[in-house]
């Protein structure tokens, strides 16, 4: 075993000045294929090819180019794998090494490097097919692999060759096995900045998820720490890699709770060569209009409920009136066609049992009616050119007829009559919603006259994004990442399941933190309302963050909130947990105090308070002297964070003021003690919890 992260051991040493000398080729290598892939967007714009073929090459080009420039620096490979001498001679790419055990060796990093596309290459990509013995080969299942080797590198390094400080070598050829330091070293360094990419230390049951299928919808029930978001954004890497024509063409969408969360994850896809990549929340993709009206709960409950998408559906259709137009009488020069009514009607009829979108329902019953003409010119005329069928599709009686029967209509003239009109409510809501539940929904104040005056909530846009969806399908997404999952409501699910309709989701949450009135308690029936109600779920319990002492103290909370969920185990013993009870008034001076303790160790430090608490806080800190950021500063030493926003961040110090707070902040929806939950489980390494106020756990 090589190993030491300082020794100065000959063998050692001399493998080191090995390895840092490979380093070195492979920046050099690398700064040549970023200048090569310059010259062939130069060389692409002069191509011999047609306009649209010229086109798509020279956008391949000039992103190819753009990402290897948007690179982040940092290391080029963090592992080698050397293979037995019968496998090597099975494997079609890698490099000898004179210190490998007689077979082949293939260093494992962030990108493929080669001088040539024909050459092996230097360093192989971790989403490589052989690369996944890095991450499965044990010493029972060696997998061809006789050393796995990993490198330490120094924290923060932006890739010189001085910062390889150490490595170790595991050798499965031999049977040894044995847990990695600097794994550990490099899962428990303190969190300061933006979320890492973890390619270096995934875990064998992490890296079966990242390498599932793309047809594959993936459900990850993940414990707090169990790195269930970055098993997602590997994942959309991976698919990225293996299938890069059909997820460009769909596009690839990363869906966050909300905008602080994305800024927090937003280096992860850059950092593995990734940049082509929509990371957006939901309320960005359906947002038609602002957000000018708040609803109350029971109102906001309503219409995130799976009920209202019949009640819209009604509403629209309740426009489509097949008897609306008498007979049609279409001109054809000095000759006139009649479409009786009630084959007009039936036409309507029919096309409307097929249940098409609604746009596409339109244009079926113009093409019949026109079709319904054009049998019988044929029959008097012979073939009708397409000139001819032109005029008759724009012709004014048609035009009309059309707009009786199947009218042209916006999602906002379906859905502001619907919450402002009580009749109109009544007639689409009858035997799906109660008069209380129709009460409860209808707009408050003065209805306004018309939908460009009406003023939209929040969830309002979800609807009207519902009607969108039923008026026409959206294009969709290859593939779907869907973070905190587990806070969408079915309403918010149909929106997401109309954006991956031909592609695949990755579905990534944890049950007991669930915030929002209408978080799901099962996945089977948040799969249902995403559209795939068979697709597998996997939990993941074993935390790699969150200490044991967290850990313990959560799964005491974990059994009050209602859900099936298994508690979760660490693998981390350093942590440390405190529980500090004090005064009412001296809530504030506690807190200065446990952030004076909390900065004079290494990591970032978070305080999480109930919202209403957290100004008193902040003016306290700065009364201390003490600068404090908010959460929309993910790289912020210390930072003053509502609870409301937590989700999804996390913090090497966590101060947790006050949890009854935090709790009864949500009580009316129920949701409190989850709130709490997801507020405990910020921490990376220590937790202090401070109160006066009886613990509610």
């Amino acid at each position: 075993m090589l190993a030491g992260m300082t020794s100065t051991e000959p063998v050692l040493q001399r493998a080191l000045d090995r390895e840092r000398a490979h380093h070195d080729h492979c920046r050099s290598v690398l700064a040549e294929m970023v200048e090569g892939a310059q010259e062939h967007v130069v060389t692409g714009e002069d191509v011999s090819a047609s306009g649209a073929d010229a086109e798509a090459l020279g956008y391949r080009l000039r992103s190819r180019a753009k990402e290897m420039r948007e690179l982040p620096p940092g290391p080029l490979f963090f592992g080698r794998l050397d293979f037995t001498e019968t496998e090597a001679e099975a494997e079609t790419e890698g490099d000898r090494d004179a210190e490998g055990e007689g077979g082949r060796a293939l260093h494992i990093g962030r990108l493929r490097i080669t001088e040539h596309p024909a050459a092996p290459p230097l360093v192989v990509d971790w989403r490589a097919p052989v690369s996944r013995a890095f991450y499965q080969a044990t010493a029972g299942d060696p997998r061809g692999v006789a050393v796995r080797r990993r490198f330490g590198w120094a924290p923060g390094s932006r890739g010189e060759s001085a910062d390889l400080t150490g490595m170790e070598d595991e050798h499965l050829g031999r049977g040894e096995s044995r847990a990695s330091a600097i794994v550990a070293r490099e899962i428990e360094r303190p969190r300061v900045g933006p979320m890492r990419d973890i390619a270096a230390t995934i875990q064998p049951e992490q890296d079966d998820l990242v390498r599932a299928g793309l047809g594959d919808t993936v459900c990850v029930q993940g414990a707090p720490g169990t790195g269930k978001t970055a098993v997602g954004l590997h994942r959309a890497a991976y698919l990225l890699y293996t299938h890069p024509q059909r997820i460009r063409r769909g596009g690839l969408l990363v869906l966050g709770p909300n905008p602080t969360f994305l800024s927090y994850i937003a280096e992860v896809l850059p950092a593995l060569g990734e940049s082509g990549v929509r990371q957006s929340t939901l309320a960005e993709e359906i947002a038609r209009h602002p957000v000018t009206r708040t609803d109350d709960a029971p109102a906001a409950a309503l219409k995130h409920d799976a009920r209202t998408a019949e009640v819209l559906r009604r509403a629209l259709y309740a426009r489509v009136a097949p008897d609306a137009a008498g007979d049609l009488t279409v001109p054809d020069g000095s000759y006139r066609w009649r479409v009786p009514a009630e084959t007009l009607a039936r036409v309507v009829a029919d096309v409307r049992d097929e249940q098409p979108p609604y746009t596409v329902g339109r244009d079926r019953v113009r093409a019949r009616i026109v079709g319904y003409v054009q049998e019988r010119a044929e029959r008097r005329a012979g073939p009708r050119p397409h000139a001819w069928l032109r005029r008759v599709e724009r012709s004014r009686p048609v035009g009309a007829a059309l707009d009786a029967v199947w009218p042209r209509v916006r999602p906002e003239e379906v859905l502001a009559p619907l919450l402002g009109d009580p009749s109109v409510l009544a007639r689409a809501a009858d035997g799906v919603l109660d008069a209380d539940e129709q009460k409860a929904l209808l707009w408050t104040g003065r209805a306004p006259r018309s939908w460009k005056s009406a003023r939209w909530s929040a969830a309002d846009l979800v609807l009207l994004d519902e009607v969108a969806g039923l008026l026409e399908h959206p294009e969709g997404y290859g593939h779907v990442v869907v973070d905190e999952a587990q806070d969408l409501s079915p309403m918010e699910c149909r929106a997401i399941a109309r954006r991956s309709a031909f592609g695949s989701l990755t579905v990534l949450g944890d049950l007991a933190q669930g915030t929002t009135p209408w978080a799901a308690r099962s996945w089977r029936t948040a799969l249902a309302h995403l559209g795939r109600p068979d697709a597998a779920v996997t939990p993941l319990t074993t935390g790699f963050r969150v200490p044991k002492e967290v850990v313990g103290l959560t799964n005491r909370l974990l059994a009050r909130l209602g859900v099936d969920v298994p508690p979760a185990r660490s693998l981390r013993g350093d942590g440390e947990l405190t529980l500090r009870a004090c005064a009412p008034g001296a809530v504030p001076e506690t807190v200065v105090d446990a952030v004076r303790h909390a900065l004079a160790r290494q990591g970032s430090v978070g305080v999480v308070a109930a919202d209403p608490d957290v100004p008193r806080l902040r003016a306290a800190l700065d009364a201390a002297g003490i600068p404090a950021a908010g959460p929309e500063t993910p790289g912020a030493r210390l930072a003053v964070v509502p609870a409301s926003v937590v989700k999804g961040l996390e913090y090497d110090h966590v101060v947790a003021v006050e949890p009854a707070a935090i709790a009864a902040a949500e009580a009316p929806e129920g949701r409190g003690l989850h709130r709490l939950y997801v507020v405990l489980t910020r921490a990376v390494s220590r937790l202090d919890v401070i109160h006066a106020r009886a613990l509610p756990f």
